[in-house]
């Protein structure tokens, strides 16, 4: 039996110089920050599905399993996890879509060639992939956010990571890198998270994925109820914080080194630092 294609493809719309939005749940994303700027661009109606991924050859149904609806002890329906491709309804001059679902557990070059294969059909300008990362950061600051790109120009666009270093990847990166050798520009945008809430809810880095997704490629995305609960968690935090005289000089410490970088921008505490985050991050919220 000839193995099943790894994609199903509904419809090949004409749009109009359209954006790829990576927003696939992976274990880099500090605070949930770009789960919850994806469930601001998604939730409720999603848009038009343009395609659908074979998830039966892409997850491990162990990990990920599938939801089994009862009524009155009567199996009535089974819910799949999936990854699909939808287009946004907006009313800005260029089209969005957006690639959403589990990352992947199994072939990631199919994969990510099955996506590019979408992009080229659908004449994409521009990929831009969503994360987070716990970074030497005070919450009394605004969120820094830093860019992985293919290539220096696009680099030049938003702040950069100016680093070097050698960290675990994502299965976006490797549809980021696909696309920029196909000559499609593709940045990975990502929010610097406070270290000390990495595992907690903090909606001001998703707001400020969902601004730096609005500056990078020209479409306004509404906040929603960002804006008021990213409010609420700085008020929340500031009073918690007052409370202890530790937190106070913990926090008085951030904010220095904060405030003497030079490039206020954005840059990267240095890549010791980052590397050592990193690491202390993934050993406590890998997936094993």
């Amino acid at each position: 039996m000839p193995e099943r294609p790894i994609v199903e493809v509904f419809e090949t719309p004409v749009l109009e110089a359209p954006v790829l939005l990576l927003a696939l749940d992976g274990w880099i994303d500090a605070a949930g920050a770009a789960r919850d700027a994806r469930h601001q661009l998604v939730g409720g109606d999603p848009g038009r599905r343009i395609a659908r991924f074979d998830t039966d050859r892409l997850l491990d149904h162990r990990a990920r399993r599938p939801t089994l609806h009862l009524v009155d002890g009567v199996s009535r329906r089974m819910e799949w996890p999936s990854v699909e491709l939808f287009l946004l309804e907006s009313t800005s001059d260029k089209d969005v879509l957006v690639l959403h679902g589990p990352e992947p557990d199994h072939e990631w070059q199919a994969f990510s060639e099955a996506v590019l294969d979408l992009c080229q059909g659908l004449d994409v300008q521009m990929v831009v992939g969503l994360g987070a990362y716990p970074a030497a950061v005070p919450h009394t600051r605004p969120t820094r956010l830093s860019c992985t790109a293919g290539s220096p120009e696009m680099a030049d666009r938003l702040d950069f990571v100016t680093a070097t270093l050698e960290v675990p990847a994502g299965v976006q990166a490797v549809i980021e890198m696909a696309a920029s050798g196909a000559g499609i520009p593709s940045i990975g945008l990502w929010a610097q998270v406070p270290h000390y809430l990495a595992a907690s809810s903090y909606p001001p880095a998703a707001l400020a994925l969902l601004n730096g997704l609005g500056e990078l490629t020209g479409v306004p995305f509404p906040d929603g109820p960002l804006a008021e609960s990213s409010l609420a968690t700085l008020a929340h935090l500031d009073d918690l914080v007052t409370r202890n005289p530790e937190h106070v000089t913990m926090l008085e410490k951030l904010e220095a080194a904060y405030d003497d970088m030079h490039d206020l921008r954005g840059q990267l505490p240095d890549g010791e630092q980052l590397a050592a985050e990193l690491e202390r991050y993934l050993r406590n919220h890998g997936d094993g």
